[in-house]
């Protein structure tokens, strides 16, 4: 499969501002020095706590967040320093499903208008052709086409979400970036969306970047997984390798605290010491260092890089990359 989207060396970075003139005191290292790709036709998961800057590595992806450096190439394309008008050609092929599939939707706006906007928006087909698409995937995500005419208060959690993924898909997109997707659902809704994602992505050819915190999610939706800390993946591998063989001390800790359906299991319960240090004063080194039980003084001076340990399992820390 070719790679459909590479990032490299991705930062985005906001200001602390302070005083009587607003000027900048800090730095905020929301994402700091991330990269991956993303091959077509798979499921690439990003996972970790929150704060770690999942959601800002996916917004800033789709540049509605500005990144602060680092490059992305798009199907071939730099899409890092494009101008509003040129990005408008490519933004059909890269949208986005937002984690709150409520304040997502415009309230004021019927079904039918929400997503003909995107179509309007590109371009796409005359008023009627626009029509007759809204109603067409509308019956494509599981809803009939007589919800076309009812409002996003009118609808379950379930249904609104089906909605979100609907004006995603409706632009005939590559790459949907799904930001924690399920997480506002119940859980016997979530794994309908998950099974409905599924069925799109074989029947479309979509590209998903999925973004989560919930581990036994990524593993059902995910071909590799992505572990995130402070703004850095300190472990990249594909999804039965990773949950089987983790390396890197912190997804090891994140995996013995997924809770196993079995009674009778007997799992070693790994706790963490101390917080999440703040993205605004990050740990020189390895930034998991003070919470690490495995640390040396090398972690406390000197950032491991992410490296390669074989079959495609990267990880980045001292202990694996000597």
């Amino acid at each position: 499969m070719t790679e459909l989207l590479t990032v490299k060396n991705l930062k985005t970075y906001y200001p602390i501002t302070g005083g009587v003139f607003g000027r900048q005191i800090g730095t905020i290292k929301a994402v700091d020095d991330v990269s991956f790709s993303v091959r077509s036709g798979e499921t690439l998961g990003l996972v970790g706590e929150s704060g770690c800057g999942k959601s800002t590595t996916g917004r800033s992806i789709l540049r509605l967040t500005e990144p602060t450096s680092g490059e992305i190439l798009f199907d071939g394309v730099s899409i890092t320093r494009l101008k509003p008008r040129e990005l408008r050609s490519i933004r059909r092929n890269l949208q986005l499903v937002f984690q709150d599939p409520f304040a997502s939707l415009n309230p004021r706006h019927n079904v039918e208008k929400i997503l003909e906007e995107p179509l309007v928006v590109h371009g796409i087909g005359s008023s009627q052709e626009r029509k007759k698409r809204v109603h067409e995937i509308l019956e494509i995500v599981g809803l009939s086409s007589y919800h076309a005419r009812r409002y996003p208060h009118q609808f379950s959690g379930g249904q609104r979400q089906r909605i979100g993924i609907a004006r995603a898909l409706i632009t005939q997109p590559k790459l949907i970036v799904a930001d924690e997707p399920v997480s506002a659902l119940d859980v016997s809704i979530q794994s309908q969306v998950l099974n409905l994602m599924q069925d799109l992505q074989r029947e479309f050819g979509l590209t998903y970047l999925f973004i989560a915190h919930d581990l036994s999610v990524v593993r059902h939706i995910s071909d590799r997984v992505g572990v995130m800390y402070l703004g850095r993946i300190v472990e990249l591998a594909p999804k039965d390798e990773l949950y089987d063989r983790p390396l890197h001390p912190y997804t090891k800790a994140l995996l013995s605290a997924v809770p196993n359906p079995d009674p009778d299991a007997k799992r070693e319960r790994i706790i963490l010491q101390g917080d999440v240090p703040s993205p605004a004063n990050p740990p020189g080194g390895c930034a998991f260092h003070p919470r690490c039980s495995e640390a040396r003084e090398v972690c406390r001076t000197t950032r491991p890089p992410l490296g390669d340990v074989g079959d495609g399992h990267y990880a980045a820390c001292h202990l694996y990359n000597e």
